[in-house]
């Protein structure tokens, strides 16, 4: 099976600078990561202002990354739109099918990429 592609997270232009409810899903993406022992963890935002988080799953049976799970909690709990997603990880890439599974619900909604102490290093528009 081919790997999955990755979108470049653009190069920090400085210190990033989130509004507090951006800086919450990074820190829930940062808690979900850390009590999982997981790769990455991630949290996004629903239209209503709802916020759904998780981590990525490696079993021998499944493989889910943790944006692809946020956004799959999100749409069970009725989500039609998603206003910002955050991943916490220590790639330099944004993993392909989360970024499409954002986009299946939002073509604008910002995703943060954080490292693991929660410094954002780029944000993803497109």
């Amino acid at each position: 099976m081919p790997e999955p592609t990755g979108t470049a997270v653009p190069a920090p232009t400085g210190e990033v600078t989130l509004a507090a409810e951006d800086a919450k899903l990074v820190t829930l993406a940062r808690s979900v990561r850390a009590r999982a022992g997981a790769v990455e963890g991630a949290a996004v935002r629903d239209q209503d202002g709802r916020t759904y988080a998780a981590a990525t799953v490696e079993l021998p049976s499944l493989a889910v990354t943790a944006l692809q799970l946020a956004v799959a909690s999100a749409v069970s709990a009725g989500a039609t739109r998603l206003e910002a997603a955050a991943v916490v990880t220590e790639a330099s890439v944004l993993d392909g099918s989360g970024h499409a599974a954002v986009r299946d619900l939002s073509s604008d909604a910002p995703i943060f990429a954080a490292a693991p102490d929660g410094v954002v290093f780029g944000t993803v528009t497109a």
